[in-house]
């Protein structure tokens, strides 16, 4: 009889001297003290160390090296021990999945490239490590009666190769749904977050934290802080906390309605979406151009965005209205990782979209006004008893109920989003080591474009998502942005197949 052949990490073990093979042994019988995990997810588990071990040794670092990088002990007890939370859906997340067609959820993504090409075994590794510091992310979505609610999964997380289109709508329609995917490609590590899960805030934190025990695991040590959190600290309850409940409760209730706006022209795509494109700038000379006219970066993309949104749309009368979310971590600030948004509306009539000076004053004086404390505060209570509105209706009933109250709520009311993250930082050890970060929106129903933008060291990375294939939209923000002064560089990818 043959024998069976045998892997690639018994030959490398085989290899070892006596007293390093009793040390690897010891090694992953503490591993396997630390998985309490479904035998194939344990398996599973259990090959990753293997594959870390070997490819550390293609690297040349020993094995004592290696087990001390990869030390069981980053597990914690997530693995060992069964799952026994669940979350109830912040205010934000309830109103989501009732507003979205068919059952779909869109998704948002946010990169980091490195400056080397990610190892998948290493990436693994920190995945496995990063996941238990976040419980309340390591979640599937689940139908209850009334609401749907997150579930507390302990399960092997994957990190994937991308293979698919970025920011691809998440079904919803049936329970166990994902509620965040890490894709890597390249050089580039990609974390696409179910917006059930979370908001771009608390996402970040999840990304800086995973790309810092990547670099960990390549020998990069760093100082705690900038938003990266130590996967061996018990997390804190306000992580995972409805922050909601902490905003001011007294006052009137509004903001959360408003009339319908002009979309751009072009065949929506049945492929969502349609196209990424992305600007890479200089951070220093984008603020320059922004500060000659007295601007924010903010309110000059705004301004290029409605010029450049009148380029590419036939109607005559009417506004647009772009959105544009608003953190409320800045009026109450809170360590929750949940959602803690809210959006405003900058909205112009056609007839006085002529040209970047003559609009920059009232796209600043509605954003300074739209984007204050009170009006975020009431926006929030009017989201609150929407849900209230709804609370005691029975799911299978409140969809389609939500569904035509979104019909007044939803993107139809927006021409399109800008969600500014601003400037990133990570810590100084680590920010050598990663060239630029990007943050893409997901598709809305409607809207053509979405725009998100973030900004890391001297590069700022502006991504429309596209759901036409008319360009557009896209060829006048270029155009009006280099005849301005700001040197471009476009990214991104072919238009997909519809």
């Amino acid at each position: 009889m043959a024998k069976s052949k045998q892997s690639p990490f018994q030959l490398w073990k085989q290899r070892l001297d006596d007293n390093t093979r009793s040390e690897v042994l010891d090694f992953f019988r503490e591993v396997r003290q630390h998985i309490t995990l479904p035998r194939k997810e344990r398996d599973s588990l259990i090959a990753d160390f293997e594959k870390a071990l070997l490819w550390y040794a293609g690297k040349g670092v020993s094995p004592e090296e290696s087990m001390q990088l990869i030390a069981p002990e980053n597990l914690g007890g997530f693995y060992a021990r069964p799952s026994v939370l669940w979350y109830p859906l912040d205010d934000a997340a309830k109103i989501y999945p009732l507003s979205m067609k068919h059952g779909q959820m869109a998704v948002f993504r946010l990169s980091a490239s490195l400056l080397e090409p990610v190892s998948p075994e290493l990436l693994q590794m920190a995945l496995n490590f990063t996941i238990r510091r976040f419980p309340c992310f390591a979640t599937t979505v689940k139908k209850g009666f009334f609401w749907h609610y997150l579930n507390a999964t302990k399960r092997r997380y994957i990190a994937e190769p991308e293979r698919d289109l970025p920011v691809k709508p998440l079904k919803i329609s049936s329970s166990g749904s994902q509620s965040f995917r890490v894709l890597y490609y390249e050089n580039r590590i990609s974390v696409e977050y179910f917006h059930i899960l979370t908001d771009a805030s608390g996402g970040m934190h999840f990304l800086k934290t995973l790309v810092a025990e990547y670099l960990r695991l390549l020998g990069i040590q760093s100082s705690p802080g900038y938003g990266v959190l130590d996967i061996n600290e018990i997390p804190d309850p306000e992580e995972s906390s409805n922050a909601f409940l902490a905003a001011d409760r007294k006052g009137q209730a509004s903001g959360l309605t408003d009339r319908i706006a002009l979309q751009m022209g072009g065949r929506l795509s049945l492929i969502r979406p349609a196209r990424v494109v992305q600007f890479r700038m200089s951070a220093s000379n984008l603020l320059e151009t922004a500060r000659r006219r007295n601007a924010t970066i903010s309110e000059y993309i705004l301004a290029v965005m409605f010029l450049a949104a009148r380029r590419a749309t036939d109607e005559t009368k009417g506004s647009f209205n772009m959105q544009v979310p608003v953190n409320m971590r800045k009026f109450y600030p809170t360590k929750s990782l949940r959602n803690f948004s809210m959006y405003c509306g900058v909205r112009l009539s056609l007839d006085d979209i002529h040209d970047i000076d003559g609009i920059l004053p009232e796209i600043s004086r509605q954003l300074k006004e739209k984007s204050a404390l009170e009006p975020m505060t009431q926006m929030i209570h009017s989201s609150t008893r929407l849900v209230s509105s709804v609370r005691c209706i029975p799911l299978f009933i409140k969809g389609p109920i939500a569904s035509a109250i979104y019909g007044f709520l939803g993107d139809k009311i927006f021409t399109s989003t800008l969600s500014n993250l601003g400037v990133v930082e990570m810590p100084p050890e680590l920010s050598p080591m990663i060239r630029d970060m990007e943050f893409i929106l997901g598709t809305a129903v409607t809207n053509r474009s979405g725009i998100g933008m973030v900004t890391f060291g001297d590069t700022s990375m502006l991504s429309i998502t596209k759901l036409t294939s008319d360009p557009t939209f896209e060829e006048a923000f270029y155009a009006l942005l280099t005849q301005d002064g700001v040197r471009v560089e476009v990214e991104g990818s072919i238009p997909y197949e519809d």
